[in-house]
């Protein structure tokens, strides 16, 4: 079943503010180790209620520009039933609805298969939880 199905574990430090952190080499690192010359999908998921996994351009301000959007769509306010941690943290508990704390992208020949200012990257609002997990599957 290994030949098939791999999967690892990265540990992010978000730090205590929001963040777009760039999954794209260490996606790719794990893909060379893993699945040299093979197809098949990389599945990425973060097991937390307050992230999500998004392909985006970034190094050219989409990735400030996906946190400003957020801002607009759920502001860091008090108008959020789910209450606790700090002000405005109910939203980040919406936050995966509109960023999935997933992607399942494809493999072709070992390497991932994105178009050509695509990146793959953890959006992070929760300036609570500075520790993410982000697991990575090949399957092929």
């Amino acid at each position: 079943m290994s030949d098939v199905f791999t999967t690892r574990v990265l540990d992010i430090t978000t730090g205590s503010a929001e963040r777009v952190v760039d999954l794209t080499r260490d996606c790719e690192s794990f893909l060379r180790e893993v699945a040299p010359g093979r197809d098949g999908l990389l599945n990425l998921f973060v097991p937390h209620a307050t992230a999500g996994i998004a392909v985006i351009e970034t190094g050219a301000g989409s990735d400030d520009d996906l946190l400003a959007a957020l801002h607009t769509l759920l502001p860091a306010d008090d108008r959020w039933q789910h209450s606790h941690g700090s002000p405005g943290h109910g939203r980040d508990h919406v936050l995966p609805a509109l960023v999935p704390p997933h992607a399942t992208l494809p493999v072709v020949d070992g390497g991932l298969e994105l178009g050509t200012w695509q990146s793959v990257c953890l959006v992070d609002t929760n300036i609570s939880n500075t520790n993410r997990h982000v697991r990575l599957t090949f399957m092929g």
